[in-house]
C-alpha cells in the first residue's frame, strides 16, 4: 500500500482555548510537514483547495510550488482541485508550472468541492456544479495533452488554436477523481479510465463502498485495463497514543469541536458529506473511518477497511491544532509503527515499476 499526507489547511480556532494559529505560521507549517513527510518515506503529499470558510487553501498551487522546491522525491498532489469553480486554462498553466518546478512529480485529484458557499462567492450556479466539472475536466485533459486546441463548450468562451504554457514536464500528468457522496465522480473517472480517491472521512463505510464498487463495475464495462483502476482512501483523522483509550481521551476535545462547528452551520449527523455521521468519538473509532488509537489498532483498522475497499493508497491528515512537535511525532509514529505493518500485508503496483502511468519524475517505488 502507498501512503499520503493530506492537508486541506483548515484553520479554525481551538475549540477549547479559542486560540488561533496565525496564517503565516499555518501556511509555513504545511511546507515543513511536506518536507518531513518526504524524510519519513511517505509516498505523496497533497494540498486541498477551498474558497470559503475557515480554510487557507484558496491558492494550493502556490503552496505546492513552495513544497516543490523544498523536496526532491515525494509525489505532489491536490486534494482536491475544485475544478467546477476554475478556468481550465489557468488550471493547466498553474499545475504545469508545479509539474515543471517539481521536475515531473505531480498527479492531481479533481472534484466539485465540498463547500457550498464557494459557488455564490465566485458567481457560479451550484445547480450546475456537475456540468461545470465534466466540461472543465474534458477541456483540461485536452489542454494538457495537445497544443493548438480549438474547442467549443457551454460554460466558457470558445478556444481557437490555444496552447497553454508551460507545458507539463514530460507529457500530461495523471488525473484522479475525488469521490465523496455522488455517483457522478466515479462514473466520470470510469468513463475515462482514471483512478479515484474516496473521501472516507465522515460517513459509515457502506456509503463509500457502494461508490467504490460502482466505479470498478463501470471501469470494467468501459473496457479499460483493470491494472490501472487504482483506488485511494481518506480517513477521519489520525491520532496515535500508546493505547486506544488514551488516544480517544486526548483526541476527544478536537473531535467534539468539529461536531459542534458543523452544528453551528446547520449540519447535523444526517447531513451527508458535510458533518460527521457519528455523534461521539467512540462511535467514529468503532464504526467509522477515524484512525484514532494505538498503532496496532490503526493497523487493524486500515487492513479491515482494505478488505472492503481493496484500496491502493491510504491518505491521512493530522489536526493542525495539535502542537507542531506533537504533529511531527504523530507522523513519525505512523511512518515507523503503522506503515511497515500494513505494507507487509498489502501489495500494490501503484507508483511501482509496473505503473507506467505514474508521474514521470517519480522514481518507481519498490514495495
Amino acid at each position: 500500500m502507498r501512503f499520503q499526507v493530506l492537508d486541506i489547511v483548515f484553520n479554525p480556532p481551538h475549540p477549547v482555548t479559542g486560540e488561533a494559529v496565525p496564517p503565516a505560521d499555518r501556511l509555513n507549517r504545511v511546507v515543513e510537514t511536506a518536507v518531513l513527510a518526504e524524510e519519513l518515506g511517505f509516498d505523496s503529499f497533497a494540498v486541498g483547495e477551498r474558497h470559503a470558510g475557515e480554510v487557507l487553501s484558496s491558492a494550493p498551487t502556490v503552496i505546492l510550488g513552495a513544497i516543490a522546491v523544498r523536496t526532491s522525491r515525494i509525489l505532489l498532489s491536490t486534494g482536491v482541485t475544485v475544478l467546477s469553480l476554475l478556468d481550465p486554462i489557468r488550471v493547466a498553466e498553474d499545475l504545469a508550472t508545479v509539474d515543471q518546478l517539481s521536475r515531473g512529480r505531480l498527479e492531481i485529484v479533481i472534484g466539485k468541492g465540498n463547500e457550498v458557499l464557494q459557488y455564490p462567492l465566485l458567481g457560479l450556479d451550484i445547480d450546475k456544479q456537475y456540468e461545470y466539472l465534466q466540461e472543465n475536466y474534458e477541456l483540461l485533459r485536452l489542454l494538457l495533452s495537445e497544443e493548438d486546441v480549438t474547442w467549443t463548450g457551454r460554460h466558457r468562451h470558445a478556444l481557437e488554436n490555444a496552447t497553454t504554457l508551460p507545458r507539463p514536464f514530460d507529457g500530461p500528468f495523471r488525473i484522479w477523481h475525488g469521490s465523496a457522496t455522488s455517483q457522478f465522480a466515479v462514473d466520470l473517472a470510469a468513463r475515462y479510465g482514471d483512478p479515484i480517491v474516496s473521501a472516507n472521512a465522515l460517513q459509515p463505510r457502506e456509503n463509500y463502498q457502494v461508490l467504490i464498487d460502482r466505479y470498478r463495475e463501470q471501469y470494467t464495462e468501459r473496457g479499460h485495463d483493470p491494472a490501472y483502476a487504482f483506488v485511494g482512501s481518506g480517513s477521519g483523522g489520525l491520532f496515535l497514543a500508546d493505547s486506544t483509550e488514551q488516544a480517544i481521551e486526548q483526541y476527544r476535545p478536537i473531535y467534539e469541536g468539529q461536531v459542534a462547528a458543523a452544528a453551528r452551520r446547520g449540519y447535523g449527523p444526517d447531513t451527508v458529506g458535510k458533518a460527521p455521521s457519528f455523534r461521539t468519538l467512540e462511535e467514529s473509532v468503532e464504526r467509522g473511518p477515524a484512525l484514532v488509537g494505538s498503532p496496532e489498532r490503526v493497523v487493524e483498522k486500515i487492513l479491515d477497511y482494505h478488505a472492503s475497499y481493496g484500496h491502493d493508497l491510504q491518505s491521512v491528515s493530522v489536526n493542525h491544532l495539535l502542537p507542531p512537535s506533537q504533529q511531527d511525532e504523530m507522523l513519525r509514529r505512523f511512518a515507523e509503527e503503522v506503515v511497515p505493518a500494513v505494507r507487509a500485508e498489502v501489495k500494490t503496483d501503484l507508483w511501482g515499476p509496473a505503473d507506467d502511468r505514474r508521474a514521470r519524475g517519480l522514481a518507481p517505488a519498490s514495495v
